[in-house]
């Protein structure tokens, strides 16, 4: 679940699971794969910064494997 922000200051919990798309219009529209539309006082940036912290959390960090020198 990540925390966000309506524009009437109330908090509110999503599950990062069923978000489909993060867009601005100009504000920042989350749509779920429900068909649920919530507009939030967050920048997409930061709702994206959310969801990628919560997946980090859950999956674990995966290392970036780079070219072995030999």
């Amino acid at each position: 679940m990540i925390k966000v922000t309506r524009f009437d200051r109330s908090e509110l919990q999503i599950n990062a699971e069923l978000i489909e798309f993060v867009e601005a219009t100009p504000d920042t529209v989350i749509s779920t794969t429900t068909g649920k539309k919530i507009v939030v006082r967050e920048s997409v940036d930061e709702v994206i910064k959310r969801i990628v912290a919560y997946r980090r959390q859950v999956y674990g960090a995966r290392p970036i494997r780079g070219r072995r020198s030999s």
